[in-house]
């Protein structure tokens, strides 16, 4: 399937390891791209960071306005009503990504899905359904949307995943990301929660324990 359009950045020539992160609603991959320098990573650490666009669409809480959505969001209370066919369409869509660099020769255990808000909805189904173990789990300001019909794939049991989210946040409600922390923990998964003196946003303090927690899953 034709890939959709990405930001590419490396930090070294020839990487050894990828990072794809999603975007949240009404962003693009121009909205994390430049995480990468503020984590301050080794340089010795060769990685490919690929940050997908999301198609434009209607959506509906905004009055059906056009925008980069990676779902539709039918209500206000996001976990209430989701719009699972288009989220599994996003996730068919990072799936590609995924091949692609296995494909290009990257191992599984050095690819990590990470993913905010939306994003992060996509990142978690995407990662916990894959046949191929993979490397980390980042999921920010989100929650488990598809946690009712997501069918865990054993391959990824062991996946690291850490989880983030902002005490004060009024659009994913901090509660939501306990949530999934919990529901997960239930499944048996090992999460790592944090949550941070913010609203739906990223924080220095944050990008810093990014920072560790990739050096730690892609050491």
């Amino acid at each position: 399937m034709t890939l959709l359009p990405a930001i590419e950045l490396e930090t070294r020539p020839t990487p050894d390891s990828t990072v794809i992160w999603l975007h949240g609603l009404g962003a693009d991959g121009n909205d994390f791209a430049p995480i990468v320098e503020q984590m301050r990573l080794p340089s010795a650490m060769a990685i490919r960071f690929i940050f997908p666009h999301a198609p434009s669409m209607p959506v509906t809480v905004n009055g059906g306005f056009v925008m980069p959505a990676w779902y539709d969001i039918l209500e206000m209370q996001i976990d209430r009503k989701i719009d699972v066919p288009g989220l599994l369409a996003s996730v068919v869509a990072i799936g590609a990504f995924v091949d692609r660099e296995l494909a290009r020769g990257i191992a599984g255990k050095r690819l990590v899905i990470a993913g905010f808000s939306q994003g992060g909805a996509v990142a978690y189904h995407l990662a916990l359904s894959h046949p191929t173990p993979l490397g980390g789990l980042l999921a920010m300001s989100t929650y488990l949307a598809t946690a009712d019909i997501l069918d865990y794939n054993p391959a990824n049991k062991k996946i690291p995943i850490k989880i983030q989210h902002g005490t004060h946040d009024p659009v994913v409600p901090e509660a939501l990301g306990r949530k999934a922390a919990a529901r997960l923990t239930s499944e048996g998964y090992q999460v790592s929660y944090q949550n941070y003196p913010m609203e739906h946003s990223v924080c220095p303090q944050q990008i810093s324990d990014i920072s560790e927690w990739l050096q730690s899953v892609l050491d």
